[in-house]
């Protein structure tokens, strides 16, 4: 069985749409999967048709003062209508977050993602890479798979900098295999 899956993501400075387009690398790396990728801030009704069409829904924003950004905050709210009718029940629902700072608040980000998808009685996948294991005073290196450490969806961390240089060769890494794990739940689920 072929299943759909969308990303749906904001980016401000490019951080957050680079690592949107890893995560999709890594769904469109799966076969018997069809991939979308939508930028929430130019939504239009034909994207919203895809995202109700979809078997599950990548969710993805940088944080932004220890939240998800403006727009991508309107979009959740806009996500009302599609609870009414309750259209995305049972969808597998995932999500991403980005921030300049190595914390950043980013949990708070993931935090609002998944209660939008529970009040929509999604399915969350979290993320499933183990994190490093530094020993002393080491710290995780940017080139190491879920160096941030999370469970409940992925973080990933942009200095400053052009959206071409960061974020780092280890995070863009663990959002392709994010992708794949995405893909892979959605096509059990839906098996």
């Amino acid at each position: 069985m072929s299943v759909n899956i969308t990303v749906a993501y904001h980016s401000g400075y490019g951080h957050t749409e680079k690592v949107a387009k890893a995560v999709a690398e890594g769904i469109s790396a799966s076969k018997d999967v069809r991939m979308d990728i939508i930028n929430v801030a130019t939504i239009t009704e034909a994207q919203w048709a895809i995202l109700d069409d979809s078997h599950a829904i990548v969710f993805g924003a940088p944080t932004y003062m220890g939240g998800v950004s403006g727009p991508f905050k309107s979009f959740l709210d806009a996500t009302s209508m599609r609870w009414m009718k309750g259209a995305w029940k049972n969808k597998i629902a995932a999500g991403f977050t980005n921030s300049g700072s190595l914390s950043g608040d980013k949990l708070s980000s993931l935090q609002q993602m998944i209660v939008t998808a529970m009040q929509h009685s999604m399915v969350w996948v979290g993320q499933g890479e183990p994190s490093p294991t530094p020993k002393g005073t080491d710290v995780a290196g940017s080139d190491q798979i879920n160096r941030m450490g999370s469970w409940s969806g992925l973080m990933t961390q942009s200095n400053n900098e052009s959206a071409d240089l960061v974020p780092p060769s280890g995070d863009l890494e663990t959002a392709r295999r994010f992708g794949m794990r995405i893909a892979e739940m959605t096509k059990k689920f839906n098996g």
